[in-house]
């Protein structure tokens, strides 16, 4: 970062020279090479201060994401369904491994709740401001009378920890249970009796882990995600407890909806935490997600 920024100085100088020399000779050809320079120096730009939004202490790590369907059964399940896609989509554009953890499929159509493993530099910077409640408008293809219907379910990032993070739990307060898994998620899930979920008792946090093979595998799995869980709660209530005393206070709880997806009646993706908003919603949930990610993280978030 220093060294684009010494050289970003030093381009910008060059181009404050260029622009002297022209002016006092009012040379047209000195002003045209200035004027072609100063987009590359504005990207170069850009690109540095997105840089410096993804410099948080975890962004550069590996991250786990969760999807969990609102109420409203089938409905909501399908809703769910289509966001584990733009976002199975989104990593794939990036580059990112992903692995499920856990997959419940849903009574009829869709899921009830699924978890990621992704891997890739920068995967919870870039996926961080994903955290929320995310809401789709449309008619429902469940309803025989082609009614519009509202849906939502919930997205949770959080970051894989490295081990010089010490998150204490205590075997006092932790549940764990075995299960058989079942679902798709293809290879990626186990269809054995290893499948183990973990309920933290004094927050209610429930993780699972169902894509190995021996119970001691999941087991690991399941706890290393849990300490994730436990950090990140701890963050953010750090962060409420700042934003109690900041006059511009802002929702930054799970239970906050972040985003509207409308098919109908007419056609638009909007982000209610930074206005931003596109109306092609066929590659918004396709995975095409980089607008909303840049303009939450620039927003200085």
């Amino acid at each position: 970062m220093a060294e684009d920024c010494t050289s970003t100085k030093q381009q910008l100088e060059d181009i404050q020279v260029l622009i002297e020399l022209g002016e006092e000779g009012e040379d047209e050809e000195t002003l045209d090479e200035v004027n072609a320079l100063l987009p590359d120096l504005k990207k170069l730009i850009e690109q540095m201060e997105f840089a410096r939004m993804l410099s948080g202490e975890h962004d550069a790590n590996n991250a786990t994401l969760s999807i969990n369907a609102g109420a409203g059964g089938t409905e909501a399940q399908d809703w769910a369904n289509m966001v584990l896609r733009m976002y199975l989509r989104y990593c794939e554009r990036k580059g990112f491994k992903v692995e499920f953890t856990e997959y419940q499929p849903g009574d009829d159509a869709g899921l009830k709740g699924a978890t990621l493993s992704i891997e890739g530099d920068y995967a919870y910077g870039y996926l961080k401001s994903e955290s929320g409640i995310h809401r789709l408008v449309r008619i429902s293809p469940f309803d025989a009378n082609s009614r519009r219907h509202t849906s939502f379910c919930s997205v949770f990032i959080f970051p894989e920890l490295d081990d010089s993070i010490e998150i204490e739990v205590e075997d006092k307060d932790i549940k764990v249970d075995t299960f058989r898994a079942s679902g798709a998620g293809g290879q990626h899930i186990n269809k054995t009796d290893s499948a183990i979920r973990i309920t933290h008792i004094p927050s209610g946090i429930v993780v699972a882990c169902q894509n190995q093979r021996s119970q001691h595998s999941n087991r690991a799995t399941a706890m290393k995600q849990l300490k994730a869980r436990l950090y990140e709660m701890e963050i953010r209530k750090k962060e409420e407890e700042a934003a109690a005393f900041s006059e511009d206070k802002k929702e930054i709880g799970w239970g906050s909806q972040i985003r509207s997806y409308v098919l109908h009646p007419y056609r638009m993706v909007k982000d209610h935490r930074t206005g931003y908003e596109v109306g092609n919603t066929d590659a918004i949930l396709d995975g095409d997600l980089d607008g909303f990610i840049e303009a939450y993280l620039l927003q200085g978030k």
